[in-house]
């Protein structure tokens, strides 16, 4: 059934060349580098923002709107472009988000700016889980492990340029020019995949949107952000606010879960939810990126607080986390089509970063800025070899027809994983008496014991032990080649 499915699909489209191929590649990465820089470009810019807009008060939505629609949306955009195709999905995030930074540039006050800032998200989350859909329409999982550099690179890029774009764009031109800059490179990222884009095939056909379904996975996934997002800063945890933002998204889930069950085509296959490479894969990407995000969130303010660097300074020192993190997800990707337990890569590298976490949670109190550097890019290092074999794992468990929908929920998780790890990690901080400024973001100011930052390493290394658990009970299903007979003899 899957290879009729297959020649239907691929017969009517003329092979792509490898120019064309490359041309594809290049295009979706610049789309998806739009939607990575506009989760970092925008911080910077907040206090010139309220300046001249006004209402302070919400400058955390401009934040959160963003967040909790591009989270959101990302499983349903990879089912409707299984359905309708790569091409007029793609197309159509990038306008959407191109409209939110057509609204966002033009905001008379703070409103309309967080009504921007909610479309843009709506698309920038199309643009995350797409990408990686659409090198795997193009490469077969033996040869895709090593564009996962290429998307690392790519959040490595917007991690750095995001800052600097956005400081100097409001500190000496205008705060609007952060949302202007998406105009010209959304259209060349649009016209660099026009043709050959055409050329990819619509994986199934006659099929149809589940729009019950979709509603109620959007308002569980929000109703759980908000609660994660104002937990421990807006309102305390325990809360009725929070309390009730928990519960109603625990109703709505229900809701969503019996829908799938029910609906004669849900919206997230039952078949792709029950594939045990798919569950295993996709949670421990998710463990691995609350590790990963909480771990960026709260290093800097280590580095001010106990290492005693200034805020630039302590910037400077990311560097060696995200740059481990790039290479770890380089090595990984040259090795996969070299290893027949391709996932021992994986395993590895994250039981080093687990050493390594828990070696500086030991010396956190008296490591020098070199011991730290040196532990930052080893972590880094380690827990970057998990996203290229999870991701070519989760892709290599579907058929083609089911890609799609596989990479959004992926993509979904991982979302869902950064605020669920800033979040935890949040509460650790506020248990050991960590100070936060009044948006519930972290001040290193008068911070003296290094007992909450010594938690904050060790309690990371535990989510990083959970994802190395769901690794092991990952099962490996061999990577589908271009041409399987004469693929080379591989290392066990």
């Amino acid at each position: 059934m899957d290879q009729a499915v297959d020649r239907l699909t691929m017969g009517a489209a003329s092979p792509l060349t490898e120019t064309e191929k490359n041309a594809i590649i290049g295009g979706v990465l610049l789309s998806m580098l739009l939607a990575a820089l506009d989760q970092t470009i925008v911080a910077p810019a907040l206090p010139t923002i309220a300046h001249a807009l006004g209402h302070a008060e919400y400058l955390p939505w401009i934040v959160t709107a963003y967040l909790l629609t591009a989270t959101a949306m990302a499983p349903l955009y990879g089912k409707i472009s299984d359905v309708y195709g790569r091409r007029p999905t793609i197309y159509a995030a990038i306008l959407i988000f191109l409209i939110g930074s057509l609204v966002s540039a033009m905001a008379p006050n703070m409103l309309v700016l967080v009504v921007g800032r909610a479309i843009q998200g709506a698309g920038g989350g199309g643009l995350f889980a797409l990408t990686q859909t659409v090198i795997g329409d193009l490469v077969p999982p033996r040869e895709r492990a090593r564009y996962a550099a290429w998307i690392s690179g790519t959040w490595a890029v917007a991690s750095i340029a995001g800052p600097l774009l956005g400081g100097t764009f409001a500190e000496h031109l205008h705060w609007s020019l952060i949302f202007w800059i998406n105009i010209p490179l959304g259209l060349l990222a649009m016209a660099i995949i026009n043709r050959p884009l055409k050329k990819l095939p619509i994986a199934a056909k006659r099929h149809r949107i589940d729009a019950l379904g979709a509603l109620l996975l959007v308002i569980a996934t929000a109703l759980l952000l908000l609660a994660l997002n104002w937990g421990g800063g807006a309102y305390p945890w325990l809360s009725r606010e929070i309390l009730g933002l928990v519960a109603c998204s625990a109703a709505f889930w229900g809701a969503f879960a019996l829908r799938l069950l029910r609906a004669a085509e849900p919206l997230i296959s039952l078949e792709v939810l029950g594939n045990p490479i798919v569950l295993a894969g996709t949670l421990s990407m998710f463990l691995l990126q609350a590790a990963n995000i909480g771990l960026a969130v709260y290093l800097p303010v280590y580095l001010q607080s106990i290492v005693g660097l200034s805020v630039s300074q302590s910037g400077t020192a990311m560097l060696g986390l995200l740059l481990g993190t790039v290479a770890g997800a380089t090595f990984s990707g040259r090795m996969i089509p070299r290893f027949v337990h391709y996932k021992r890569i994986a395993m590895i590298g994250v039981t080093f970063a687990i050493l390594c976490l828990g070696l500086l949670s030991f010396v956190a109190g008296h490591a020098s800025l070199l011991v730290v550097e040196m532990l930052t890019i080893a972590i880094g290092l380690g827990t970057g070899t998990t996203f290229p074999v999870a991701t070519v794992s989760v892709q290599n468990a579907v058929d083609r027809m089911h890609l799609g929908v596989a990479t959004g929920v992926l993509t979904f998780l991982r979302s869902l994983g950064s605020a669920l790890g800033v979040a935890m990690l949040g509460a650790v901080a506020l248990g050991y008496g960590l100070p936060l400024a009044e948006e519930g973001t972290l001040t290193a100011g008068q911070v003296t014991s290094v007992t909450p930052f010594a938690m904050i390493f060790l309690v990371a290394a535990v989510t990083l032990v959970l994802a190395l658990a769901a690794l092991a009970l990952m099962p490996e299903k061999p990577l589908r080649g271009r041409d399987e007979a004469a693929a080379p003899v591989l290392a066990e």
